[in-house]
């Protein structure tokens, strides 16, 4: 399992009307490595405590997503 830390995950936000500096950031990633099966990449928010951790996350198998700058 590798965890990887998102400091300010502006980079790769959705469009809105908000500045950066008004948008939450601190996402934590955790990519989840499997022999049998995809990859998985789990988002959530840093911080988040056992009840947010149960509804507030994200998960996409490898090959399911796309890099930012090529959606643009």
């Amino acid at each position: 399992m590798t965890d990887v830390a998102f400091p300010n995950s502006d980079d790769c936000s959705l469009p809105t009307e908000e500045s950066p500096s008004d948008r939450p950031s601190g996402l934590r990633a955790v990519v989840e490595e499997h022999d049998e099966r995809p990859d998985e990449c789990t988002l959530f928010p840093r911080g988040a405590d056992d009840e947010a951790l149960v509804t507030e996350w994200i998960t996409a198998e490898e090959g399911s997503y796309v890099n930012c700058d090529e959606m643009r």
